[in-house]
């Protein structure tokens, strides 16, 4: 009964400082604060604030709070032991459930490809080594690139 009663004093507090901002010519700040003081009164008539009332002043409540605490701090514990359990399966050795298979961190031409490519009958000078290196390093990305269909 007393919550209602604040919640009314609010909003009729709030309303009259809505009159005085209209009383000014402040039509559009008016109707803002009219807006926010008609919800304490809204949430009375609903019946939202006996109900928070209620919640907040009953210890069943507050056992059913507890409750769901304890029923989420059970669930992060298992998934947390089930990442575990699964990170200790998956051995470095790559003898695990989630194995990566071998050739998939390799260039998609891999170095087999980039021989037969060169091979076109021309001979590169012996000067040109830092060239050579660039050329392998743009091929790596090439490769990467023609792989996604860029």
């Amino acid at each position: 009964m007393l919550a209602e009663t604040i919640c009314a004093a609010v909003s009729a507090a709030g309303l009259g400082v809505a009159a005085v901002a209209a009383y000014r010519r402040r039509f559009l700040t008016a109707a803002r604060i009219a807006a926010y003081a008609l919800v304490p009164l809204g949430l009375v008539l609903t019946g939202v604030v006996e109900w928070a009332a209620g919640t907040v002043f009953s210890p069943t409540a507050w056992v059913g709070v507890g409750l769901l605490g304890a029923a989420w701090g059970l669930f992060m514990t298992t998934r947390a032991v089930e990442r575990r359990r699964l990170a200790r399966a998956s051995a470095p050795d790559g003898t695990g459930p989630h194995a990566v298979a071998p050739s998939a961190s390799a260039p998609a031409l891999g170095k087999a490809a980039r021989p037969a490519a060169r091979s076109g009958g021309t001979a590169k000078p012996k000067g040109k080594q830092s060239a050579t290196a660039a050329d392998d390093d743009f091929s790596d990305i090439e490769a990467i690139l023609k792989k996604h269909g860029i």
